[in-house]
């Protein structure tokens, strides 16, 4: 499997993109975004561009891929919803149109969230936003696109967010995830986990399109 990764820098595609370095599945990694990852593997490719919002210009780096896993994203806090949407909405769809023309039986896997509103009519910025761009992908012709929606997620594997907040939050609850894991097994899941999970859900697919903290935790462990 050939796979397109957009946000490998950032934590969660930081735990994706080493579960598919170390994935025997998958031939190729191809990460996108505006800055390196620092790795150096034989399978790993980067692009790495200022412009998110155009690829007509790398179009043929594009084609040939079976999955994309998109993990890029930004914390709405502080931000207005015109610069939240861009970013979150415009950004990835600008992606995902393109790879949806070269690759129509390419499957993708969209990072979202827990409560993301699908409707986008409720009072939170951040989940009508992320609701928006959920219902756009789910109308492109792709094979198929799933919409991982976690809770909590501990990092794993020296692996660090990249936001000072988030940071001293799992730094602060990394005592407590066996007991939290253990009372809320359904809101928790690992970097590695999502990982294990998107490679897994696109290699057999999977029976609901949008997977929850345990519906990600159970495709990690699908065999």
């Amino acid at each position: 499997m050939k796979v397109i990764l957009f946000g490998a820098t950032g934590m969660v595609g930081q735990g994706v993109l080493r579960e598919c370095l170390l994935s025997p599945g998958v031939q190729l990694v191809q990460a996108i975004g505006r800055s390196a990852t620092g790795r150096g593997y034989q399978k790993l490719c980067e692009i790495v561009r200022v412009n998110l919002f155009d690829y007509s210009d790398i179009a043929d780096d594009l084609i040939g891929f079976d999955a994309c896993f998109f993990c890029l994203g930004v914390s709405s806090a502080g931000m207005k919803e015109e610069d939240y949407e861009q970013v979150t909405f415009g950004i990835t769809l600008a992606a995902a149109k393109i790879l949806a023309q070269l690759n129509p039986n390419m499957t993708f896997i969209y990072v979202s969230g827990m409560g993301t509103d699908s409707t986008e009519q409720g009072r939170i910025m951040w989940a009508r936003v992320k609701g928006k761009t959920e219902n756009a992908l789910l109308r492109l012709p792709f094979k198929a696109v799933y919409l991982f929606r976690p809770a909590f997620i501990q990092p794993l594997n020296g692996i660090k967010s990249r936001t000072k907040i988030y940071r001293m939050m799992y730094a602060l609850s990394a005592p407590l995830f066996p007991v939290l894991n253990a009372i809320f097994p359904n809101y928790l899941t690992t970097t590695e986990k999502i990982g294990h999970a998107m490679i897994n859900v696109s290699m057999r697919g999977y029976p609901k399109q949008i997977l929850e903290a345990r519906d990600i935790n159970s495709a990690a462990t699908t065999e």
